[in-house]
Formats: structure tokens, sequence, C-alpha cells
């Protein structure tokens, strides 16, 4: 793998460029820069503000590769990748865990076509459909004996792998080998340990007819789709994870101390993966520029049904990641405004606009500037208010659905709450995937919310842990210097 000259262990390589990101409030005659995820506020120098006067930066030494890696960790810019090497075939191995699906392995190993692939067979039933598909494009087999599950045969293909970089690709994804190269050009980066791309339902069951309500709703809104913006992966951002159904990383990065997919997991080890990488100092990335189809369950019940194991890893995560895995992070205010807001009471306006003064005010103080107006407080105080208003919404519906739904026959407040955060799921999911009608929202996004939750709750009764339920209560922004 060919790759530009480091300024320094670690960091951004000469020659690499950073965009900054279009949603980001410039304030303080430029010297203010206001959003990332987590939200964050980075006071520029004279010099950093001039290298910046573009919107981009291109690194030529040691001073804009550390600014360039400081506005990269806060999500505050984007790399530029055209800007770097490309990755050639010979650099990449691809490692496909599958147990029979040999239709669906045909199509995968036709589109990776002529990256090499080791096909990790989990124990199959026709072991011998697997093996024929296999050597038909050229892959090398592994037959396991035992079933171990994705995570297991995943690390059974990643032991092989001899190139610096590896791919990991289910076999109900489809995905050509150009946009994984692609892909892997984000490890000219020597931080970068591992990164996804945009995932995106695709209906198989009847080509020849219109897909089916679910399935329209999930090549809308797959749970795998992360969206339409890039980002570094990290608890608490904007993507706090990545799924393992298909990643491009670096070998020597997932092997040593990680160890790669948590052998034993059976759900949620992408997320366990990403988060361990994350804390011992890598760089995770998403990148939807680059576009992977996975196949949508051919049935309501196994599409729902997925959807509730998806749940049940909750309270592993928790046991090992503590409030990392918290599905809401809210300040004590905040909280107070979103819920008088969804109350639309005669009160509601009145509390929320307290709450946002109040919030403005303390926020003004820990700007790093020397004066502000009282708009950009204020502009950020709102922002809050309406992230909160989002969080209480998936809250209600998604992750203490059961619990609303016992109290909600006893309690007006709770069923005026449940009936706004369906209105607000509704407008926020039109607003950014628009396309679908809004009955097979509220049908689909419902039963999505429903089975979700009922694997949390499953999950957290049966290891009698309920940190996966609880809120993470929050204090303060960021601020920051550059």
């Amino acid at each position: 793998m060919t790759v530009a000259s480091p300024v320094g262990a670690g960091d951004l390589p000469l020659g690499a460029r950073v965009r900054l990101r279009d949603d980001l409030i410039h304030a303080d005659r430029g010297r203010l820069l206001v959003g990332g995820s987590p939200a964050r506020a980075v006071r520029l120098s004279a010099r950093a503000q001039g290298l910046l006067a573009s919107g981009e930066l291109e690194v030529d030494g040691p001073e804009t590769a550390r600014l360039g890696r400081q506005l990269l960790d806060g999500n505050l810019a984007a790399p530029v990748l055209d800007a770097v090497d490309d990755i050639g075939a010979a650099d990449l191995t691809v490692v496909v865990p599958v147990r029979d699906r040999a239709e669906q392995l045909d199509r995968c190993l036709a589109a990776l076509a002529p990256l090499q692939a080791i096909v990790v067979d989990d124990a199959s039933h026709d072991p011998d459909a697997v093996a024929q598909v296999a050597h038909r494009y050229g892959a090398r087999l592994v037959a396991l004996a035992v079933n171990v599950g994705p995570a297991g045969a995943r690390n059974a293909g990643l032991a092989l792998v001899v190139t610096p970089l590896v791919a990991f690709v289910d076999s109900d994804v489809t995905v050509a080998a150009a946009a994984l190269l692609d892909l892997a050009r984000h490890c000219n980066d020597p931080q970068v340990a591992l990164v996804g791309p945009r995932i995106v339902g695709l209906s198989r069951s009847r080509p020849t007819r219109r897909p089916r309500w679910f399935e329209r709703y999930d090549a809308a809104a797959s749970s795998l789709d992360l969206g339409r913006t890039g980002s570094q992966v990290r608890p608490g951002a904007e993507v706090g994870w990545l799924p393992s159904a298909c990643l491009v990383g670096r070998t020597t990065s997932l092997g040593g101390d990680i160890g790669g997919f948590e052998d034993s997991w059976r759900v949620a080890e992408d997320v366990d993966l990403v988060w361990r990488l994350v804390a011992a100092g890598h760089a995770v990335r998403y990148d939807p520029s680059v576009e992977a189809h996975h196949d949508i369950r051919a049935s309501v019940r196994s599409w729902l049904g997925r959807k509730f194991v998806y749940g049940t890893g909750g309270a592993a995560l928790a046991a090992r990641h503590g409030d990392k895995v918290a599905p809401a992070a809210l300040s004590i205010p905040m909280a107070i405004g979103a819920a008088a807001v969804l109350q639309r009471r005669w009160w509601s306006a009145p509390t929320a606009a307290v709450v946002v003064a109040a919030t403005a005010r303390a926020i003004a103080p820990r700007l790093p500037v020397e004066e502000v107006s009282t708009r950009l407080p204020a502009r950020l105080a709102a922002r809050g208010l309406g992230w909160a208003i989002r969080q209480e919404t998936g809250l209600l519906l998604r992750h203490w659905w059961p619990a609303a739904a016992l109290a909600a026959p006893f309690s007006r407040a709770v069923r005026r709450a449940l009936l706004s955060a369906v209105l607000v799921d509704l407008v926020v999911f039109l607003r950014q995937r628009p396309g679908l009608d809004p009955l097979t929202i509220l049908l689909a996004r419902r039963l999505d919310d429903l089975a979700y939750g009922a694997g949390l709750w499953w999950g957290a009764a049966r290891a009698r842990d309920s940190r996966c339920l609880h809120v993470r209560w929050t204090a303060r922004s960021r601020t920051e210097s550059g």
C-alpha cells in the first residue's frame, strides 16, 4: 500500500486535505466555529483562520497536520479523498462469513471480483453448495465444523489475512470492488483503523413486482443506514457505531491487542468493536459517499425478528461500556423544556422559552470569544432544545415504549406526549428521508420501534441490568481553541 509521507507518528500525511463541514456556524467574524458531533465551539487563531479561509486545509507541515487532526476529531471537517493515493487490489483481502445462502454468496462474490476473498463457512447445512460458489470465484474457503456466529467467523478469516487492509462483507451484501477500494483510501491516514460505507436496503424477494410496504420502508430507512452525513465515529457522536455488514480496516489495528470482534457475541459485536477501537486511540470513520446494498428480509416476521435481536444487544454493551450505550444524553433544563413542548399545553411555550433563555445565558460565558452577541447563544440553545425533543421522542416511542404503554391508559399527560412524539417523528422522518407515504411510515416506524424496544427490555431483563435504558445526564457543551 502506497501512502503519502506522514508528518509524525499518527499525524495526517503530507498532501492530505480536509474540508470544513457545510453545517458549521461561523461567528465572531470567522474566528469561531460551532458545530461538530458532539457539539463544540472552537476558537481559531489568526493563523488558523487564514489557513481555512477557503474552507479547505492542505497538510504541508506539523502545524497544518495538528489543525487538520483537530478538525477531523471534532467532526468539524471531512477528509478530501481525491487528495490521497489510490489503494491497489493487492492490498485488500475480503472476508465473507456465510452460513448457507449460496445464492446470496454468489451475488456477493461476483461484485467483489477481482479482489481476493476468504469465505468462512460457518457450519452450513449444505456446505457443498457454499464450496461450489467459493471455488467458482477463486475464493479461499475455510469450513468451520461448529457454528460460531458471524463474529467468530470473521475472526477466523481475519487470522488468515496477510494484506495491509481487510474488508468484512456479509454474504447478503453486494458492494463493488471499486467501492471498497475507494473506502480503503481513508486508511492512508495512519490513525484510521476502520471505516464503513452507507448501507442501503435492497428488496430482492419480488423482483418483478412493487416492493411490499415494509420493504419500501427498509429501503428508505434500514437499521443499518446511518444517513447521508459523513462523520468521525465515536460514542455520543452523530454516528456512534458502524454495522459489520460492510467494513474496511487496517489488519494490524484490528488484530493484536484489539483481538478482532468479540467471538462469543452474536449481536452488537460491531458496536463493541468500534468502541474498543476508539477507546484504544484509533480513528473510525463513516463515509456515505460509498454505498453497499443489503438484502431486505423476505417476510415481516423475519424483518421484525431482526429488529428484536438488535435490541437485545443493549444489555451486553452496557455491561462492557457503561453509559456509552445510553439511549439519550440530556441536561436537566433541556429535558424539562422538551417534556413541556411534548405536552402541547398553554404553559409549554413559556416553559420552553425560559429554558432556551436560561441555557443561552449559561452558554454565553463559555464561548471562547471576548465579546458575543445574544443571537449565537440563543441559536445554540434553541438547537439544543430541538435535539432534546427528538431524543425524548425516541425514548417514548422506541426505548421506553413498554413503560409508556402501561402508563398511557391512566395518564392523559402520557397520552398527549405519545401523540406529540408520533407527530415529531413523522415530520423529522419526512424531512430526512422523503419519498414514502405517511401511512407506510406510521405503520413501519411504529413496528420497527416496538420490535427494537421489546428486544432492548428483554435483553435488560435477562441480564438483570437496566443501564441500557438509562438517560445519561450532561452538564455543558465543549469549547476549544485552535
